[in-house]
């Protein structure tokens, strides 16, 4: 039990920082601009670290119960954390544009940042690289599908009908979502998984003397998801109040939340890729897209129809283009079951541009 608590020395700092972060709230925004801000930056700093360790128990879980069980729950954890995230700041300071901002930033940051830098840097190193081509196909048309639905067609419909249209989105969401997860878990799980060569990684002796807990793993997740919220309650405060002003672009605040979220993610698929398993990089990267914008709009929708204040959720012009195109390149990029560095480079050239649009604001 020590030894595990001695583990977790990251998560138990990051819930010292939330408990400290309550009383000094006043003072940080009433401190002047320049100390909420680099308060603002602290508290991310602790939020990125607890999600770290909710990730890592995540990966634990995934271990445990394997593919495709496994990068189903690395996914969950890390939109869980989002969710939690833009749920709290949109309470603090609503922004009509916060959560579509935020969907698109991650599906960007998935796909072309995560799946872009990993296809490079494991091309690099072991040239072209296997996986299930049929996991890449269902996850690309459903992450069109919900994209359309819930980010594009708002665009056409009347303002006096967004309550109907809203209800409407969650239902398609939540129907999709099914589907997908029977299809993910049942007869069709074989989509999202492929026979490698047996080449078992040695487990280091720490690894060994600590064997995984179920039930340690899970509370620790849950409560690393608490320990965040906390943490993001005062963090959107003091981000808001620091960068007032400042001309930053709004996006920046969505893209923010998206790398906090998906920063675990990051690290597990560049392992992955680096060791020669791309079937695990796809299911994180296409998985998490699919899974932020299909988990992601039901919920922010539901606060929306509860609060009576509703979200601008049909995305702009240039969002809708480098969607179309991140998505029409990631299907002709992930159509023979192979990736190599040409295709990771492609990604993230888009990638690189999408930090451009949105360093000049579009």
């Amino acid at each position: 039990m020590l030894a595990s608590l001695k583990q977790e020395k990251f998560m138990l700092l990051a819930l010292i920082a939330a408990i400290a972060a309550y009383p000094l709230e006043h003072w940080m925004l009433h401190s002047g601009q320049k100390v909420a801000l680099l308060s603002g930056l602290v508290l991310i700093g602790f939020i990125v670290v607890a999600s770290m360790r909710v990730a890592h128990h995540a990966e634990q879980l995934a271990e445990k119960v394997g593919d495709p069980y496994g990068t189903m729950i690395l996914t969950l954890a890390a939109v869980l954390v989002e969710v939690v995230i833009l749920a709290i700041m949109m309470s603090n300071e609503p922004s009509p544009t916060l959560v579509r901002d935020t969907i698109y930033s991650a599906v960007m940051l998935d796909i072309n940042g995560i799946l872009g830098l990993a296809a490079l840097m494991g091309g690099i190193k072991h040239g072209e690289q296997s996986y299930n081509d049929d996991s890449a196909r269902t996850y690309s048309v459903m992450i069109l599908t919900a994209m359309g639905v819930s980010m594009v067609v708002p665009e056409f419909i009347p303002e006096a009908d967004w309550k109907v249209y809203s209800a409407f989105t969650i239902g398609a969401m939540v129907v999709l979502y099914t589907l997908f997860l029977r299809m993910q878990v049942g007869p069709h799980s074989y989509f999202f998984s492929y026979s490698y060569p047996d080449k078992r990684r040695k487990k280091q002796p720490e690894e060994e003397s600590l064997p995984i807990s179920l039930a340690f793993s899970i509370g620790t997740l849950v409560f690393g998801v608490i320990v965040i919220g906390a943490l993001a309650e005062v963090m959107s405060k003091t981000l808001d109040l620091g960068l007032e002003g400042t001309g930053a672009p709004p996006v920046i605040t969505a893209i923010l939340v998206a790398a906090i979220s998906a920063a675990p993610e990051i690290l597990t698929a560049l392992r992955a890729a680096l060791a020669n398993r791309m079937q695990s990089v796809v299911n994180i990267a296409l998985g998490a897209s699919l899974s932020t914008v299909i988990l992601t709009v039901p919920v922010m929708e539901a606060m929306a129809l509860y609060t009576g204040q509703p979200f601008q959720m049909a995305m702009t012009p240039v969002q809708t283009v480098m969607v179309l195109i991140t998505l029409i390149v990631s299907a002709i990029n992930l159509n023979d079951g192979e990736t190599n560095a040409i295709e990771g480079m492609t990604h993230f050239v888009l990638f690189a541009t999408f930090i451009m649009l949105s360093l000049l604001g579009l």
